[in-house]
């Protein structure tokens, strides 16, 4: 007897550590490294909104909530690496609908009705729930909190985006997250809403609904202030490696990307559908028997891009070494960057590198370049021109250009080097829509797609002559294409 009684109070004294622990939900995070990530950049004062991308089900909700449970708080643990309030704050949280809204973003921070609480805002920090007075059952409207640094009060709205942009003016806030994608107008007023304090916006979703405006803010354009965190299911450490497995398998075959491992789905789909280890290669010594072109894609609102590539004819693989993008330059900026990495390498461009800048004594862009000591070939990149056809005559279609580049990726004769990140990166969201390519963001693709077209112009590096041979006449291969 005397064994079972203390059995049960052991049993009962558990419980209520459960209980307690249960309601502190905040005192138990402990991020994943790409958790930790997406909150360390929110520390950076040039970062103003930051997003995690993501699969489902692989923790940015939790994330997301914890964040917004300590800055309503004040509650940030000793390893916290992100941005501080030091006062109470004013925040909006919002989904896509009411429905929604209730079962993810109010879930994550109160617990379930008749649980509040259990949340990530513990409830020992709850002042007030208040009850929404429309939309679905239990859906709650405001939460205040106690700032316990300070003994003052914090205010969580909880918002929808489908409220429409007017119900989403007004006030001023110290942070606003977006849980699941929102409308480029809810972004953008929401966003607002934090102008007259500084303050800051994070935004967690699976991008299910493709290249929006939203997503190629963060991804494409990179806006200034921006900071993108992708996080996929190899990153969530909750699940084994089978389960990772099991869970990629059971998604449709045109979701899995989005969905374990928070890549956009793209229209009807992806120009490139190729694993990147495919032609990921470590980085190499170039021999010098291999010769070497650049291509470039022209630009100054969008980037201007190059693309360096070894061609190693006995297997006929294309080795893409090196890359280059930067947008609102000149190309005095671009030609010192060109010369840097070998003025002797010949430099295919696109065909628009022989219209005439008026504002440069109507000289072609591309004799801009040569002016500025950039070996560029005479004539713009065509395909290889047929019989009886002269050099330059070879066409300029787009599609040919991505056929080539496509095969050549899946029989292994186009290699890049891993560490280029930025050729990768436009590789995974370079897609069609309706059957047409989409044309944005695809800079380093361009000059790849151009330095192939021309590889038969590729150069090898020629050694100096110590003393000229009399009656010797080298022969340079493709010289006669060089400017």
């Amino acid at each position: 007897m005397l064994v079972a009684t203390d059995t049960a109070s052991l049993q009962r004294q558990n419980n209520e550590i459960e209980r307690a622990l249960s309601y502190n939900q905040l005192a138990q995070y402990v991020p994943y490294p790409k958790q930790l990530e997406f909150h360390s950049a929110g520390a950076n004062p040039d970062v103003r909104e930051r997003l995690l991308i993501a699969g489902n089900q692989l923790g940015k909700t939790l994330s997301a909530s914890r964040e917004a449970a300590m800055h309503a708080t004040g509650l940030y643990p000793s390893w916290w690496p992100g941005v501080r309030f030091l006062k109470p704050t004013t925040g909006w949280a919002a989904s896509i609908t009411s429905q929604g809204t209730r079962d993810t973003v109010q879930r994550m921070l109160l617990g379930r009705p008749g649980e509040f609480g259990t949340g990530s805002i513990p409830k020992a920090s709850i002042i007030e729930v208040k009850k929404a007075t429309h939309g679905v059952a239990d859906s709650v409207e405001t939460i205040t909190v106690r700032h316990h640094p300070t003994g003052g009060t914090s205010r969580i709205t909880l918002k929808t985006y489908d409220q429409g942009r007017e119900r989403w003016q007004g006030d001023t806030l110290n942070w606003v997250w977006f849980d699941e994608e929102p409308p480029e107008d809810i972004h953008t007023e929401g966003m607002t809403r934090t102008n007259a304090t500084g303050g800051i916006g994070f935004m967690t979703f699976t991008p299910l609904l493709g290249m929006s405006t939203v997503v190629k803010w963060f991804l494409i354009d990179k806006a200034q202030g921006t900071h993108v965190t992708t996080m996929t299911i190899e990153d969530a450490l909750h699940y084994t490696p089978e389960q990772r497995v099991n869970i990629i398998a059971a998604y449709p075959a045109h979701e899995r990307d989005a969905r374990a491992r928070g890549k956009p789905i793209m229209g009807s789909g992806l120009v490139f559908p190729f694993e990147d280890e495919l032609i990921a290669e470590p980085p190499l010594q170039i021999p010098d028997h291999w010769p070497r072109i650049v291509g470039i894609d022209l630009g100054y609102g969008h980037p201007f891009a190059a693309v360096w590539i070894a061609w190693d004819r006995d297997t006929d693989t294309a080795h893409l070494y090196d890359t280059y993008r930067r947008k609102e330059a000149t190309p005095i900026t671009h030609s010192a960057v060109i010369r840097a990495k070998g003025a002797w390498i010949p430099v295919a461009f696109p065909h628009d590198g022989e219209n005439r800048d008026g504002r440069n004594s109507g000289l072609t862009v591309a004799q801009q370049f040569r002016d500025l000591g950039c070996n560029m070939l005479k004539v713009r990149a065509t395909h290889p021109p047929a019989k009886g056809q002269k050099e330059g005559d070879g066409g300029i279609s787009l599609e040919a250009g991505l056929s080539d580049m496509f095969d050549r990726m899946q029989t292994g004769r186009l290699k890049v080097a891993k560490h280029l990140a930025d050729f990768f990166e436009e590789k995974s969201m370079y897609h069609r829509k309706d059957g047409l390519v989409v044309k944005e963001g695809d800079d380093i693709l361009s000059a790849t797609r151009i330095a192939l077209m021309m590889l038969r112009f590729a150069k090898v590096k020629q050694a100096p002559r110590e003393a000229a041979i009399p009656g010797f006449k080298p022969t340079v291969r493709g010289v006669g294409m060089l400017g």
